[in-house]
């Protein structure tokens, strides 16, 4: 696992102004209600409903690293289902270039060529029956990417793209290490030519120098390529890596956005600052866990849902949930009494240098 704060060598001011201000993604008052059953006694049960995603605002520009951060049961995975519109969100909208996302998958196959998914089980993701070449050569026929002459080729400069050799091509992903399976998975998700890369939880499980290859590879082809990267993870310090930008999620809920280093350096929700202490640092002691529990999604306190664990609560965040408010031209938070803001830009914060 890599320090939060080991991101000397991304520049966020500077990425974000070399980008499109085109918006690629953009979650206007997203909901995904699910109706679940509940045991209330002997043969009784009743039916609740669980929010899955309550009021997600999120926006994400062309060229832009944006990681999606939180704890497990935070909504990470149904809001990239969201994304990708493999679910239909109860209420609110779900846009990509200014259209329906579910719009976009029925009009044909452009949005599946656009956007590439990276999945957490890489290996699971791969037809253990078909060979690597055949793997990555598969979105090349699927999509017309070039002329079946130039497939052979066309699989050797993907496979070498992301650091493998040519001869993989003709092993099975049962026969790779969990780092080369990843690769693999990245070399087949740009097989397509996509602009925007969707990576679940891409490097967990992995030791931590295949880890930091990994990262620095991604990161590379975010570059090369223009991609815009979205990163799901629970990893502080693959979020400060990685991403310029940076959501935290809790209970369903975006309670932070922002750049990255001024959102882990200087957090104003204090769910963010619990979430940036409890993250291990060398040679320092484990800090206290959050006190008490986490609420159940079927039965929220009333107000803010993070009331019950928050050291600063007052009275009011007992009577109503708190929205994402922008603070300052790039940070969002929703609190009604979040921390002080410095006024340091990314830019000035000092951060140690990281290589690998």
């Amino acid at each position: 696992m890599l320090e939060p704060g080991m991101n000397a060598m991304i520049d966020p001011a500077k990425e974000k102004a070399g980008a499109d201000s085109q918006t690629i993604f953009e979650l206007l008052d997203v909901e995904k209600v699910y109706e679940v059953t509940k045991s209330e006694g002997f043969l009784k049960r009743s039916k609740r409903k669980l929010a899955a995603l309550d009021g997600v605002r999120l926006r994400i520009d062309q060229g832009a690293s944006m990681a999606l951060v939180g704890e497990s049961g935070s909504g990470k995975s149904t809001l990239l289902r969201v994304l990708l519109g493999l679910t239909e969100p109860t209420q609110g909208l779900a846009l990509y270039r200014g259209r329906s996302v579910n719009q976009m998958r029925e009009a044909g196959p452009d949005f599946a060529r656009d956007v590439a998914m990276v999945y957490q089980d890489a290996l699971g993701s791969l037809n253990p029956r078909m060979t690597v070449g055949q793997l990555i050569a598969e979105p090349l026929r699927h999509f017309g990417i070039c002329p079946e002459s130039d497939i052979a080729e066309q699989t050797r400069s993907l496979l070498a793209r992301v650091g493998l050799a040519a001869d993989v091509a003709g092993r099975y992903p049962a026969a790779m290490s969990g780092g080369q399976i990843r690769r693999v998975a990245i070399a087949r998700a740009l097989a397509s030519n996509p602009t925007v890369l969707v990576a679940d939880e891409a490097v967990s499980g992995l030791d931590v120098s295949t880890q930091a290859q990994l990262l620095n590879l991604l990161r590379k082809l975010q570059k090369e390529m223009g991609l815009t990267l979205i990163f799901i993870t629970h990893d502080l310090g693959v979020a400060s890596y990685l991403c310029a930008e940076i959501a935290i999620m809790y209970l369903g809920c975006i309670v932070e956005t922002g750049p990255t280093q001024a959102v882990l350096n200087n957090p104003a929700h204090p769910y963010s600052k619990a979430l940036r202490h409890s993250a291990p640092e060398f040679f320092e002691p484990i800090s206290d866990p959050l006190p008490g529990e986490i609420p159940s999604p079927l039965d929220l306190p009333p107000g803010c849902r993070f009331s019950g664990r928050c050291a600063v609560a007052q009275s009011d965040c007992l009577a109503n949930d708190p929205v994402l408010t922008r603070r300052g031209h790039d940070r969002a938070v929703a609190c009604y009494h979040p921390y002080a803001m410095s006024n340091i830009s990314p830019e000035g914060t000092k951060e140690p240098h990281v290589t690998f």
